[in-house]
């Protein structure tokens, strides 16, 4: 089993969306078992927190559920998940960090690395902007997840 986590700033737009996407999308390829999928943040404000509820409508427009409680990632993390995506360079940036002895480098990478319908290299937060925010970044968090769930199913 495959265990992903998504990595934001907060946890409750870009990676429990991240999450929900990847969820929703590997039921629908009967491929649930395969993964075990997890989101968190690098800063503790929003922990314990629900989605924010512009993301969770903007989701469920799309037949997507969020159920997900806002945590900070860990160190232990690092150790116990086989990829760590991230949504943008800070997040990227804080996540090495935790790795100080760039043991997991490897498995920490940019989500916009397994898109391949936009031309976007990061996932941008959503939070101040308007619902034209959300649907982009459920947009590139689609397509990234389509990609990603072949490489779980062994086929990326």
């Amino acid at each position: 089993m495959k265990r992903l986590l998504f990595v934001c700033m907060g946890n409750i737009c870009r990676s429990p969306a991240a999450e929900g996407v990847m969820k929703h999308q590997l039921a629908a390829a009967g491929a649930l078992g395969k993964a075990e999928v997890d989101s968190a943040g690098t800063i503790n404000l929003h922990a314990g927190n629900p989605p924010d509820s512009r993301m969770t409508a903007a989701a469920a427009n799309r037949g997507i559920k969020l159920v997900h409680r806002a945590r900070q990632v860990t160190a232990q993390d690092l150790a116990d998940f086989d990829l760590v995506l991230v949504m943008d360079e800070d997040n990227l940036r804080d996540v090495r960090r935790l790795d100080r002895e760039g043991k997991y480098a490897a498995k920490i990478k940019l989500f916009c690395d397994y898109t391949t319908r936009h031309s976007q290299t990061e996932v941008p937060d959503p939070y101040y902007g308007g619902p034209d925010g959300f649907e982009l970044v459920l947009d590139l968090l689609e397509d990234g997840c389509t990609n990603l769930v072949k490489e779980v199913q062994g086929q990326g």
